[in-house]
């Protein structure tokens, strides 16, 4: 059973030879994140070079993701590296301090706007929570915090404001050179940390179109609590949506993020968009070699939830051992994928099970019209496989979106389409031109293209989407459904 759900796995100084690259599109990576919180651009070239170079040399296509650091709203630098702090002892956070001389009593801060956007009663959460202050006052530049949940604090550490507010732009200068480099290296994704409207996603699609690249889908981090408040709208605006359950958990209370995950994934799909589930989901193989039981229940459970892909960070980044989080991932992921077909098969007999809300859609796009006719009928005739043939990914996109097991091949001459919809769930990849616009040549040589790749025997039917003129974007107007071995009639 091939894989559905996609991964993503970030590099970093674990995966930073072609070795170990090749090591994790050979386990079945889908997505690089190329993190820009860490290292300098000729890192991120280079691993972006050998990620291409890998894919082609095993025949695959794996797309570049590209993380925007995003505003620093860190602590600085303590003398000694790290402070222990006591409960109930005081701390204060200073703007003014000078950012290398952090001790037991202060601290600095990269976030220099910190004290215009705290008062009294707030509490903050440092090191995703692990250190928790309670602000005081503030006099000046200066946050006069109690210790309330004390630990370790090292340099760099993460702040929240619990229940979020935080006025820190999304963009930042150093946000805007980086879109050059996404720009560059034509990345496929660009992800925008922070954003709290679909304002600052937009911000970032007009850099990155200015910058020349027009065709990489935008990724909305979903990690601020004023991003809850305005999900529609984020969604809306974007390609895709990162659920970054890490500085969100912080904003929103952990036990709110079970929910919050669901409802992100929920949404996502019925408004025709892609969604990541991130952070923390295989955490302990960072140092071990198998993940423990309550991360795998994790991973299944976003599987089950619809998440289109799931991701890893510091695992293939720092890790002991990437490719091995890679393969273990991919394994959890095909198995809940049996529970889902299990699941659908015991509701067999309900005609619109599988089927989202189509009786109240509305469809503002022919081609959207055909993607969901596509899924209603395979769903409900036993095909085996269906046929996109696409020029920039949108057929295979909607289709996506409904639930099926049924496999959706978007087949398309651009390489840059066959890396973007890698993310879609349930959607492989295949770089496919023909020179013709003889519509039944064009289907007997798009199947006898997907026969080379797949079991497929006679007598399976299988979908054939595509347009009436062979070329044009968003063109797909016709659904033919064709039995192999049977001779290929051309379109009435």
């Amino acid at each position: 059973m091939a894989r559905r759900t996609k991964i993503v796995a970030t590099l970093g100084p674990a995966t930073d030879d072609k070795e170990s690259i090749g090591a994790l599109v050979k386990a079945g990576v889908d997505v690089v994140r190329l993190n820009l919180s860490h290292g300098v651009h000729d890192d991120h070239r280079r691993r972006a070079t050998l990620v291409r170079e890998c894919a082609k040399e095993s025949g695959r296509h794996v797309a570049v993701l590209v993380d925007l650091q995003g505003p620093k709203i860190r602590v600085d630098r303590f003398e000694n590296g790290k402070v222990f702090l006591t409960e109930g002892a005081p701390f204060i956070l200073d703007a003014a301090c000078d950012p290398d001389k952090g001790t037991v009593e202060r601290v600095g801060l990269a976030y220099k706007q910190l004290p215009n956007d705290v008062d009294s009663g707030d509490v903050l959460l440092l090191d995703d929570g692990r250190v928790v202050l309670e602000v005081e006052k503030v006099v000046g530049t200066e946050i006069h915090c109690s210790v309330v949940v004390g630990g370790d604090l090292s340099n760099s550490k993460g702040i929240n404001r619990q229940g979020g507010g935080l006025t820190a732009e999304a963009i930042t200068e150093k946000d805007r050179f980086d879109i050059t480099l996404a720009a560059e290296i034509e990345a496929d994704y660009l992800a925008v940390s922070f954003p709290r409207s679909a304002a600052d996603v937009l911000r970032a699609r007009g850099l990155l179109h200015a910058a020349g690249n027009k065709g990489a889908g935008i990724v909305a981090k979903i990690e601020r609590s004023e991003a809850m408040e305005n999900l529609e709208e984020i969604i809306v605006a974007s390609d895709v949506v990162m659920i970054a359950r890490g500085d969100l958990g912080v904003e929103i209370g952990d036990a709110e993020l079970p929910a919050a995950q669901k409802h992100i994934i929920k949404m996502a799909r019925s408004l025709k968009r892609v969604v990541i589930t991130a952070t923390q989901m295989m955490e302990s193989m960072i140092e071990n070699p198998i993940p423990t039981r309550a991360e795998v229940f994790d991973v299944a459970n976003a599987v089950l939830d619809g998440t289109d892909a799931v991701m890893l960070s510091a695992e293939t980044a720092a890790g002991k051992y990437p490719s091995k989080a890679v393969s273990a991932m991919g394994r959890i992921c095909i198995e809940a994928e049996k529970q889902l077909l299990l699941l659908a098969d015991s509701h067999s007999h309900d005609h619109s099970h599988n089927l989202g809300n189509l009786a109240g859609d509305q469809f503002g796009r022919i081609d959207e019209a055909i993607a969901m006719a596509t899924m209603y009928t395979a769903n409900h005739m036993g095909v085996r496989a269906i046929i996109a043939l696409t020029e920039s990914g949108s057929t295979p996109l909607w289709m996506s979106r409904i639930s099926s097991g049924i496999p959706i091949y978007a087949m398309t001459p651009h390489l840059s389409t066959c890396r973007k919809v890698v993310l879609y769930r349930g959607v492989s990849p295949v770089q496919f031109g023909a020179d013709t616009t003889d519509h039944a040549l064009l289907n007997k040589l798009a199947i006898e293209e997907l026969q080379q790749r797949t079991g497929l025997e006679d007598g399976d039917l299988v979908i054939i989407t595509k347009g009436d003129l062979v070329g044009a974007h968003g063109g797909t107007n016709a659904m033919k459904i064709v039995r192999i071995g049977d001779m290929v009639e051309p379109d009435a």
